[in-house]
């Protein structure tokens, strides 16, 4: 294992961070992963998960059993990991400008279809050569102008060219969930059921540029917009993997997490050895688009009467909203038939707040498909 540091721009003076990322196996031998964990840095189940993702790690390259390279980054956000506000960790958003840390990557398709017109032709392998060559040719001329730039700069160059990237998060309170392109569907499905997945949510497009969409949507907006005559493979399957809620952090629930990868990595081929038999899937994908945000339509002591993972028929509620002031009680009304997946770990809400999440079957929102 070689463990390569990579240094952020000093924001204040006698201050400095740095990004540190593993690297099992040989890099330049044709197959790549990268995996990610706690890019919102107070979602801490993933940081355990490479915790026991590396010990394996480990082992699998003693025994030369790594394909190529495997790229661990345990903690990706030093950043928000540093940021608390009167003791609350604080690491979704970055305090200086107020952004998410998992929205602004670059977007790489515009430049990619320009500068590599005429470059491509019918060999498959070399135009995904040549897209990943100037896939990082273009990070590498992206100027960051603030220390959080430079940090995704550094988390997308080194993921741009791994043929599977994940980046390991966590809602308030959840079932395990994935989020994942619409055309890297069927390849998904096998983690879904080793993860045991209650939820895969697809898109083309989700809106805002997160980290994961950023290294795989470049791929099939290329092939759409060079067509059928120059073949461009969906070479890199990104997939936010969202591990439960933030409070289950356990030794047992990581180690399983871990196995469910390294048997999902075996499946592939980046991981020497036979793959444990694929658990039967827990649910079928639905798209991004059906997922309905039940809001809060006044402010109130949340009561939910749902458990996460449950099945809601629309109309049906999920809980109540209690007034305490004017004892006004208020269902909390599923619009939407679904699966009931994550909700907040807060017990008051604020009118308009949003307090859970449904994933339904049919698609009927537009524009950002993302949570804040």
């Amino acid at each position: 294992m070689r463990t390569q540091p990579h240094m952020l721009p000093v924001k204040s003076s006698g201050t400095s961070r740095e990004l540190i990322s593993l690297h099992y196996g040989n890099a330049g031998r044709g197959k790549k992963v990268y995996i990610q964990s706690s890019l919102h840095a107070d979602e801490i189940p993933g940081m355990l998960v490479t915790h026991y993702l590396r010990k394996q790690l480990e082992q699998f390259e003693a025994a030369g059993d790594i394909a190529g390279e495997i790229v661990l980054v345990p903690i990706a956000n030093p950043i928000g990991l540093d940021q608390e506000i009167h003791g609350a960790a604080f690491g979704r958003f970055d305090l200086s400008t107020g952004i998410n840390f998992n929205r602004g990557y670059l977007h790489l398709t515009s430049r990619l279809s320009a500068e590599l017109d005429g470059r491509l032709g019918a060999d498959q392998d070399e135009n995904v050569r040549l897209i990943r060559q100037q896939a990082i040719s273009i990070l590498k001329q992206w100027q960051p102008v603030n220390e959080t730039e430079y940090l995704k700069k550094t988390l997308q160059t080194l993921a741009v060219d791994a043929d599977i990237v994940l980046d390991l998060h966590c809602d308030n309170q959840a079932v395990m969930h994935l989020y994942t392109g619409t055309p890297l569907l069927e390849a998904t499905l096998p983690l879904a059921a080793y993860l045991g997945a209650k939820a895969v949510l697809t898109s083309v497009l989700s809106g805002d540029d997160p980290f994961d969409e950023t290294c795989s949507r470049h791929w099939w907006e290329l092939a759409q917009h060079f067509g059928a005559a120059t073949p461009i493979p969906a070479a890199c399957l990104a997939i936010t993997v969202e591990l439960r809620g933030e409070t289950e952090v356990c030794h047992e629930l990581a180690r399983a997490d871990a196995a469910a990868i390294i048997a999902f990595l075996q499946q592939t081929g980046h991981i020497g050895g036979t793959a444990t038999v694929m658990p039967q899937a827990l649910c079928k994908a639905t798209p991004l688009e059906g997922v309905e945000p039940i809001v809060a339509a006044h402010a109130g002591i949340l009561v939910f009467t749902k458990a996460l993972g449950e099945s809601v028929e629309a109309g049906e509620s999920i809980g109540d909203l209690v007034d305490p002031l004017s004892g006004e009680q208020t269902p909390l009304l599923a619009s939407v038939s679904g699966v009931l997946f994550a909700r907040v770990a807060r017990r008051y809400a604020q009118g308009g707040m949003r307090v859970a999440k449904i994933a339904g079957e049919q698609a009927f929102r537009t524009g950002n498909l993302l949570s804040l």
